[in-house]
């Protein structure tokens, strides 16, 4: 059998290796350096004590024993496409087909050791939740949420979570009946932070601000994070007790250490059908791909999901010298349920629609729901709807 090497624990990597091995036409073998599946649009609710660490987890092996394929932890060092080679810290692998799925990594703004943040490393989350425990116990303070974008690549922008935890702390405190003693900030360097959801849902999301007292600073690009907050180009100040940030996606450095060609901000060049530019063997997938779009065009979840299933389709159309592939552009479009805590909105954006239905109390728990689908789906036990 030939084997195919998929890099990368998450939810495009994943999906990729469950569909290739239900072909049974190859050796499937994933390798990640973390043992789970890391579940990030619930990881919102760890901070806020609603979701527990250990529940936003899916143990890689079981989804392993569940489908079959192989697993390997280990953490990869570099590539060599042209040679169909794959280096790892503790051995060397050889390929037939690659597919690379290593998520990004993230710009790192002066000071950033100063923020926690929800889109990092998943043990990030735990660090929120402790320092938002201790701000709670001292009874009082200034929190402020924010994110950041990329100049080179506006895809890679992630503020969804920013505006689903701000909304969730908000009605944490409110339960706690100390909301009015903490002062709520959200801040972004762009004008229109989450115009990319279109005009419909911004307006929706600034009247939630104004009736929520959340306060905004928009539009100032930021020079540094402190100890006791961010400071903005103009000298201003945005003091904080606690700064969440989710700094803007960027190229892994990883990947400097291989002969794949990576765009301006370092993510792999691919076409429509994920396979990377001069090597048609190797796929790119989810936040290590390059996206072509529209300017509203963002790297979510489904989309990496969607990836995964047609690398799988396209690499079994090639080894039967079928040339029917599928592309990823067509399924582009901003899709997510912005949970609120205590309800929520859903969100919908392609090239002909905007769409935002607000959706109390039940929005909530349609994302609680979406939450156990995930992990069943991964293991199994309920079919994938892409």
């Amino acid at each position: 059998m030939k084997k195919v090497l998929i890099l990368g624990g998450g939810f495009a990597g994943v999906e990729t290796a469950i569909h290739l091995q239900k072909s049974k036409q190859f050796e499937v073998t994933l390798v990640s350096d973390r043992e789970y599946l890391f579940i990030y649009p619930i990881s919102i609710w760890i901070p806020v004590r609603t979701l527990s660490f250990e529940n936003a987890k899916i143990p890689l092996e079981k989804i392993r024993k569940k489908h079959g394929f192989k697993l390997i932890i280990d953490k990869v060092t570099g590539i060599k496409a042209s040679e169909n080679q794959l280096q790892l810290e503790t051995q060397t692998l050889n390929y037939d087909y690659l597919v690379v799925a290593l998520g990004s990594g993230k710009m790192q703004p002066k000071g950033i050791e100063h923020t926690t943040t929800i889109c990092g490393k998943p043990e990030q989350t735990i660090e929120l939740r402790e320092r938002l425990d201790t701000l709670i116990a001292k009874g009082s303070g200034k929190i402020a949420i924010g994110f950041g974008g990329n100049p080179k690549d506006k895809t890679a922008v992630r503020g969804g979570p920013a505006f689903e935890l701000i909304f969730n702390i908000h009605h944490y405190l409110k339960k706690k009946g100390i909301r009015q003693h903490f002062e709520l900030t959200m801040f972004a360097p762009m004008e229109e932070p989450g115009a990319r959801m279109g005009k419909n849902a911004m307006k929706a999301v600034h009247k939630m601000f104004a009736a929520q007292n959340i306060q905004k600073q928009f539009g100032k690009k930021i020079t540094e994070f402190v100890t006791d907050g961010v400071v903005f180009e103009d000298n201003s100040k945005l003091t904080s007790d606690l700064t969440m940030f989710i700094p803007a996606g960027a190229g892994l450095p990883l990947l400097k250490n291989t002969d794949l060609p990576l765009s301006e901000a370092g993510f792999v060049k691919i076409n429509n059908y994920n396979q990377v530019v001069e090597f048609p063997n190797v796929f790119a997938i989810g936040d290590a791909a390059a996206y072509e779009g529209s300017e509203w065009t963002a790297k979510q979840g489904h989309i990496a999901e969607v990836m995964g299933s047609n690398a799988a389709h396209n690499i079994l159309q090639i080894e039967k010298g079928l040339t029917k592939l599928k592309g990823y552009q067509e399924h582009l479009n901003i899709l997510c349920i912005m949970d609120m805590g205590n309800g929520a909105a859903f969100v919908y954006r392609d090239n002909k629609r905007e769409i935002m239905i607000p959706m109390p109390v039940i929005g909530h728990w349609l994302k609680k729901a979406w939450g156990i689908y995930a992990k069943w789906t991964k293991l199994g036990k309920f079919p994938t709807i892409i």
